[in-house]
């Protein structure tokens, strides 16, 4: 009798969740074509879990998004116009993924290079894009690795900055993270939701014990050395522009759109080699 009451109590939990997807989508109206490829069943799942399952506040935040993604386009952003952010790797998609397989995009704040906010927000944007698309199937969350070495308050990030940086994270791609590693960090206050300060991890590279944290997520055979595994590999800002490059062809074609579109972005930054700032793999 009780294993029956379980099932029964399952069923309905699942068939009202259903009815929530289907008034979710039925509420959006008539959607672009990217509207609709954005608005999978896995998208509407998340912007109801953002909002309690609340159709009306999901509806609205959803709607918001569109609107966003309408104006930013976040999906026609291409490498050529950010490329000149990541020059020193202060953010990039690392080549190794979490015990889960999931994309782990790596931050590295002490490495700022550029001072516009705008095209920092940019590639922000446009590395979320990639690592939401790099994530293997069945999986919707990435894991952020954040490297506070070397940081001082002469890094620190303005909070106008900071601000829009955040609210472009939770409002546009919530629940999109699974955990967050916060790398030697020092004493901070961080900008975010309750629920997403519940994923962040500090872990210290002398501590063996907040160390023994990241590993039950990331194997320390593929960890890189500088952020306390075994992996004697280094950010490569010449190989990661083919990747990336690579990656642009995958997004296109998987948005249908042309391979060099014309983003609604009023800077293009020029893009010249760094010698002197390219990181060497190490044998």
């Amino acid at each position: 009798m009780f294993w029956k009451k379980q099932a029964s109590h399952f069923d309905s939990d699942a068939e009202q969740r259903q009815a929530k997807i289907k008034e979710l989508r039925a509420a959006l109206g008539s959607l672009s074509v990217r509207g609709e490829k954005y608005c999978d069943e896995a998208c509407l799942i998340r912007y109801l879990d953002a909002r309690n399952w609340n159709v009306d506040k999901s509806r609205k935040m959803l709607k918001e998004s569109l609107k966003w993604r309408a104006t930013k386009r976040p999906e026609d952003i291409r490498w050529p116009y950010v490329s000149v952010e990541a020059e020193i790797g202060k953010m990039y998609k690392a080549t190794f993924t979490n015990r889960e397989g999931r994309t782990v995009v790596v931050m590295r704040p002490a490495k700022q290079n550029t001072s516009s906010h705008e095209r920092q927000l940019q590639y922000l944007i446009y590395t979320l894009e990639n690592a939401v698309l790099s994530l293997p199937e069945g999986h919707a969350k990435m894991v952020w690795l954040i490297d506070f070495t070397g940081w001082t308050l002469a890094h620190a990030t303005p909070f106008k900055a900071a601000r829009d940086g955040m609210n472009v994270l939770q409002n546009h791609y919530p629940k999109r993270l699974s955990i967050a590693f916060l790398f030697n960090p020092p004493l901070l206050k961080v900008l975010v939701d309750l629920k997403s300060a519940q994923k962040l991890n500090f872990v210290y590279k002398e501590n063996k014990e907040s160390m023994k944290t990241m590993y039950n997520h990331i194997d320390p055979e593929i960890l890189p050395m500088e952020f306390g595994g075994k992996n004697n590999v280094m950010y490569n800002h010449e190989d990661y522009s083919k990747l990336m490059t690579k990656d642009d062809i995958k997004t296109a074609s998987f948005w249908a759109a042309d391979v060099n579109p014309v983003a609604k972005v009023d800077w293009v930054p020029k893009v010249k080699p760094q010698s002197s700032l390219i990181v060497a793999k190490a044998s």
